[in-house]
């Protein structure tokens, strides 16, 4: 009853006028960005956030404009991977391998508005289980000590390739360059300074803000223009919808396992909506067996997939606001919103910041509405914009970026450090070193470096303290886990994911 309550509360926040149009606004943006390949939840939220500094919105807008992003940019990740056979971003990949057989069969706007479906019923799912879980966990969270939190990010740090993760290695120095840069400026503990080379604008430590939207928004630029420049997309033929009542019922047992899985897959660190929509998949593929026509253009392989990593995006919140470490490289970057809003995410921020919690989440709900009454009637709007070049898109996201960014600071050092990060991050991805390992050393670094201080000044110097209590060692054994795993089942996964993905359509 109480949970109710708090989240009537949100409901309170986010149905107001003005929130209420920002939801819509994020939702139709982020759907906006997510049809567009290559682009994703993580790029979009981050192009977003110099906006939100600049329109100087309160923190509970803040919040639900970027959630609204993100849920839209999950929702418009489909549209390319059924309409082109490109997936806007990796948990889309899924949905090529009968979306796309269902547009050349003629029935494009049938996947597109199942999907749609698939996307509202996963995303409901998991906000429910976000609903029901992140109060429990965070009360849970409460008891949490020093050592445990440097445990918890450490655990954080061990899971960071997943499940799905390509290389270990990288893995490693992306984090420990993260973990580097978070170093940079004034040591809170002796008052020295680090790294800073004289300059006096380093003295304070790197903005989050200014790496994120360099390691995430310009470099994307940057490969927009080395592969896509002046080049648009064909017109695609969506056709006449000819979805039934029948078949939409027919997917309910679908939609309801994907989510479910979808979810758990999200609150696992480090797994996140890939891992979602692929199991999602192959689960729906293995229940049917020979009555499914899967590959072929079968309407549960596109609901599937959509259910999945829709339900994903709502699970990787639950660590991110009861714990503060992110379950995905979106909800990385929108802990970093948070940060800068001088809100500390964790079991705190439930009675601290209730208002902001629940009305996000409430948000989350409006928005699944709004999203599928945006996604089916105004499909032919965002089809039309695969078609636009990106030489016309791209000044206006760089716009943008540099406008947001000057308008936080209104310095140009800020502005010359961002293309230094975009630069950075360009050349890291074509070595296929992961962003979003860099993001969380910067996030988790300096409350990893406090939480280790404060458990050794307790203890007076006696380091056995960071594994004294049961809960510790069991975060750390979790965490040798998670760094064993990954090397032992990841390539047995990923072999599997590319069978999955060679048995379906090929494209043209």
């Amino acid at each position: 009853m109480e949970t109710i309550g708090f989240l009537m509360d949100g409901f309170a926040v986010a149905l107001t006028p003005y929130n209420l149009m920002f939801a819509l606004f994020g939702a139709f943006v982020g759907t906006l960005i997510g049809c567009l390949p290559g682009l994703g939840p993580a790029n979009g939220v981050a192009i977003l956030i110099p906006l939100a500094f600049t329109l100087g919105l309160p923190p509970e807008t803040a919040m639900i404009l970027l959630t609204s992003v993100y849920a839209g940019a999950m929702y418009g990740g489909r549209i390319s991977s059924i309409l082109l056979n490109i997936p806007g971003d990796e948990p889309a990949m899924m949905t090529c391998l009968d979306g796309y057989p269902m547009a050349q069969k003629g029935r494009a706007a049938d996947a597109l508005a199942i999907s749609a479906i698939a996307s509202f019923a996963g995303s409901l799912i998991g906000t429910i289980g976000l609903i029901m879980l992140a109060p429990v966990l965070a009360r849970f969270a409460l008891t949490f000590g020093p050592a445990e939190y440097f445990a918890l990010f450490l655990l954080a740090f061990a899971t960071l390739g997943g499940i799905t993760g390509k290389n270990p290695m990288k893995t490693v120095i992306a984090a420990t360059l993260g973990i580097m840069i978070s170093t940079v400026g004034i040591d809170i503990s002796t008052g020295t300074q680090r790294y800073t080379g004289g300059v006096l604008e380093l003295y304070e430590g790197i903005d989050f803000i200014l790496a994120i939207v360099g390691l995430f928004a310009i470099s994307e630029l940057l490969f927009f223009v080395e592969a896509r420049m002046g080049k648009g997309r064909s017109k695609v033929k969506v056709g006449k919808l000819t979805l039934s009542f029948k078949e939409i019922v027919s997917t309910i047992p679908t939609q309801l396992r994907g989510g479910v899985l979808g979810f758990i897959a999200g609150v696992l660190p480090g797994a996140g909506a890939s891992l979602g929509s692929f199991i999602s998949y192959t689960l729906e593929k293995s229940v049917l067996g020979k009555k499914g026509r899967f590959g072929e253009g079968d309407i549960r392989g596109v609901v599937a997939p959509e259910a999945g990593n829709n339900g994903a995006a709502s699970g990787a919140l639950v660590p991110m606001l009861t714990l503060g470490v992110p379950g995905s490289g979106t909800t990385a970057v929108l802990l970093a919103m948070l940060i800068s809003l001088n809100i500390t995410p964790g079991p705190l921020m439930f009675t601290q910041n209730a208002d902001i919690v629940w009305g996000v989440i409430a948000a989350l709900l409006i928005g699944n509405v709004l999203l599928l009454v945006l996604n089916i009637p105004m499909i032919g709007v965002f089809v039309r914009l695969l078609s636009v070049p990106p030489m016309y898109l791209l000044p206006i996201v760089t716009m943008v970026a540099f406008v947001g960014i000057y308008s936080i600071s209104h310095s140009t050092f800020d502005l010359y450090f961002m293309i230094v990060f975009g630069v950075g991050g360009f050349i890291l991805r074509k070595l296929e070193i992961p962003m979003v390992p860099i993001i969380l050393g910067l996030l988790l670094g300096p409350e990893m470096e406090k939480n280790l201080g404060h458990a050794l000044i307790l203890s007076d110097g006696d380091w056995t303290t960071l594994w004294s209590s049961p809960l510790a060692i069991g975060l750390w054994l979790v965490a040798g886990l998670g760094l064993v795993l990954p090397p032992l089942f990841g390539p047995l996964l990923r072999r599997r994911m590319r069978s999955v993905i060679k048995e379906g359509p090929v494209s043209d």
